[in-house]
């Protein structure tokens, strides 16, 4: 469990960029392509607006089995975040603060196990860029961006930007060429094992009030074989979101029940597969007229 609620907060995606030639895209400034790939997600002032964001899908292992695990992600800027997914018969949630971060996960026992996040895991989420990602509004941010090339993915070309952040950390960022759309973003994160690379691939982009969002994020091995996919299902924009969901949660001794949302039901009475007993009582009472849930088109 841990590895999925690890890849969906940091992502973990690696396809493989083979050197383009630079005149086979139009010759841009990083700075151009920024501005390029700001109005083609939507517009700066529309992405200021937006103070939360919710995603409610599911990831599909690449296992035999062929697993899907629905999952809730709440999001609040400037990096808060809370993520639960759910497989047979147990639970996983990493929370962070702004500040500091959690994991919850069911066990055996039936006692949910609660432990902090290690400082790796801290300096990763202060840098997570949620809500908008690194290049929107990257100048106000403090951030800087340098074109490096022009390469080739799956048949298109991309512009490859390099954003450092004020911490000193940086991401790696490919620009399509054609929609100005993010394709793919790279970064490194240091865990338990190490250093490690930690990519995303985003396909599927769909409108969602006036917002360009990428529904399909997809996860694969270093030799390019996926791995996971992650499927988002609805987004909601602007959701109600006190500081207090992300904070760290209380785990009573002998209860069993993981705090997912305000009427989660106990470990045993929870469905096994994917439907509405799996997300949040927040966000299950008519969903699809919810103010600020945003239709995809």
């Amino acid at each position: 469990m841990g590895r999925f609620a690890w890849w969906v907060l940091a992502g973990c995606v690696c396809f493989e960029a083979v050197a383009g030639v630079p005149d086979a895209a139009p010759e841009l400034t990083a700075e151009q392509i920024v501005e390029k790939n700001v109005a083609a997600r939507g517009g700066l002032e529309a992405w200021r607006k937006v103070e939360t964001m919710v995603w409610i899908g599911h990831v599909e292992t690449g296992s035999a089995a062929g697993a899907r695990l629905p999952f809730v992600l709440e999001m609040k800027r400037p990096n808060k975040t809370r993520f639960a997914i759910n497989a047979p018969q147990q639970m996983s949630m990493r929370m962070f603060d702004g500040k500091r971060g959690w994991k919850l996960r069911s066990t055996n026992s039936g006692k949910p196990d609660l432990q902090p996040y290690s400082a790796e895991e801290v300096a990763f989420a202060l840098d997570g860029q949620v809500i908008e990602g690194p290049l929107m509004d990257y100048q106000a941010k403090g951030s800087s961006v340098m074109l490096e090339g022009v390469d080739e993915i799956n048949g298109s070309k991309a512009y490859r930007l390099g954003v450092k952040l004020p911490s000193g950390s940086s991401y790696h960022m490919w620009i399509d060429a054609r929609s100005f759309l993010d394709i793919k973003s790279e970064r490194e994160s240091r865990n338990a094992f190490g250093m490690l690379t930690v990519t995303k691939h985003y396909g599927n982009y769909r409108t969602v009030d006036g917002l360009q969002i990428p529904f399909l994020i997809e996860n694969s091995t270093k030799t390019g074989k996926i791995a996971d996919r992650m499927v988002i299902d609805r987004i909601l924009l602007n959701p109600p979101l006190e500081d207090q969901v992300f904070s760290k949660p209380r785990v009573p001794g002998q209860q069993t029940v993981m705090p997912m949302g305000d009427d989660t039901p106990r470990m045993a009475d929870r469905p096994r597969g994917p439907g509405l007993s799996e997300i949040p009582g927040r966000y299950r009472p008519n969903l699809g007229s919810m103010p600020g849930s945003g239709n995809a088109q």
